[in-house]
């Protein structure tokens, strides 16, 4: 229990206790969402982007598994009648799944073995464990399109699970983002597939959590892939963000 705590603590101080990022942030998903617009957090951990969203007028459906997280969303934004909160997970088919918790760090609790298995390589998630497992019911893109109309922007950080997230999509949405992470490089050009397979994207890329972009202009797919080619061996993560091309 007290590693649990520790963990959601470490997440608390990680997504709203660092100065500055809630104004980048609100910069950067401003060029996406505005009043009124429908939002999907896929992997919405804490809650950090819904706060930012939120700010903006967006309408959220927030998508989480894990049980501490879960608690975190109803205490912050339970009361919101413009935020759905949806436990469970997002995958290529409705059902069930597996998950896998890290008490101590519940950034990284993942449904993906094949990608647990890739970051461990990573000197950086050396003293990560998952510890514990849970079972979760999944929903699909699609089913949730069904409910809450095509959202102006999706996020997808669900530590592996990206490519059978988007599996459960079968019509591009306005904007995306999904993580990168360079020990699991393969896995996350095989996300980028699929997303150009959904529409005419555009891309660009936001280091870790800095909230700025990388590039000064957005890229096509191959600009992008050199890009995170080129990062990869500094071993630093972030999100790639896609655009439909105007």
């Amino acid at each position: 229990m007290l590693l649990r705590a520790y963990g959601i603590a470490r997440s608390l101080v990680m997504y709203y206790g660092v100065p500055g990022k809630h104004r980048r942030a609100m910069r950067l998903y401003g060029q996406f969402l505005g009043a009124g617009d429908v939002a999907f957090d896929i992997g919405a951990h804490v809650g950090g982007r819904v706060r930012v969203w939120r700010r903006l007028g967006a309408r959220v459906v927030a998508v989480e598994p894990q049980p501490d997280c879960l608690r975190v969303l109803r205490l912050f934004f339970g009361r919101d009648r413009d935020v759905v909160i949806v436990p469970g997970a997002a995958g290529a088919k409705p059902g069930k799944a597996r998950l896998a918790l890290s008490s101590a760090t519940p950034t990284v609790s993942s449904m993906s073995p094949g990608w647990i298995e890739s970051v461990t390589a990573d000197s950086s998630f050396a003293r990560v464990r998952w510890d514990r497992s849970a079972e979760v019911e999944v929903t699909t893109l699609d089913d949730l399109i069904a409910v809450h109309g095509v959202p102006a922007f999706c996020k997808i950080d669900v530590e592996g699970f990206e490519a059978d997230v988007l599996a459960g999509l079968s019509q591009p949405v306005p904007a995306l983002s999904f993580e990168y992470i360079p020990s699991a490089h393969d896995a996350s050009l095989e996300v980028l597939r699929i997303v150009e397979e959904l529409g005419a994207y555009e891309y660009n890329y936001s280091p870790v959590e800095t909230m700025r972009f990388a590039a000064p202009r957005w890229l096509d797919a191959s600009e992008l892939r050199r890009q995170l080619e080129r990062i990869r061996p500094r071993g630093r993560s972030g999100d790639v963000y896609a655009r439909l091309r105007g």
